[in-house]
């Protein structure tokens, strides 16, 4: 039906199993932020706030992203090789969509990118913001969701693009505004 519903697909890979068990209902969660994420962020598609313009309709072959469930550890290597930061970090994204005329593999879904979450570290924000692990969760997946789609927060205008977005989609998730506490990082420092 050209819907984002009808056309992506997630695959999750849960590398820790600790996600299951502190978190059994991980695959739904994250399933249900990275759909909302994309079908809000694909129809913004060219909007402000954004590094590279998205296709003006879905593609035929639908559309496909990766979220990996791991750890600290796993995550700070990843960071330290990618980023050259030797710490972990709640989520980290890596957009297969550099640039606006990116070439895909006929008849292939448009591959998005991957999505990675630290287990440790989102927990202690959950538990230091006093926030249910699963909130924090769909937060994650979402911010990391709209990096995959273009979505930038290194400048001031981008940043609040992209955090209204995030709060756009948490509320249709039945989620509060995480930026509401001045406590709360912003979009920009995520």
């Amino acid at each position: 039906d050209g819907s984002v519903s009808s056309c992506l697909a997630v695959d999750i890979r849960i590398e820790i199993l600790q996600w299951l068990e502190t978190l059994p209902e991980v695959e739904q969660v994250c399933r249900a932020a990275a759909f909302a994420a994309v079908a809000t962020g694909w129809r913004r598609r060219n909007g402000k706030g954004r590094l590279f313009p998205l296709p003006d309709s879905l593609p035929d072959e639908g559309l496909e992203l990766a979220i990996l469930l791991a750890d600290d550890v796993w995550v700070r290597d990843l960071n330290r090789d990618y980023r050259g930061m030797d710490q972990p970090t709640n989520v980290l994204s890596f957009a297969a969509l550099d640039a606006p005329d990116e070439p895909s593999c006929p008849g292939e879904p448009l591959a998005l990118g991957d999505v990675v979450l630290a287990l440790q570290t989102i927990q202690r924000e959950a538990e230091q913001r006093a926030i249910p692990l699963a909130d924090h969760l769909r937060h994650l997946v979402i911010h990391g969701v709209l990096h995959l789609l273009g979505y930038d927060h290194q400048e001031d205008d981008t940043a609040e693009v992209m955090e209204q977005l995030e709060v756009r989609i948490l509320a249709e998730l039945g989620v509060d505004n995480p930026y509401i506490d001045p406590g709360v990082a912003t979009a920009k420092q995520l």
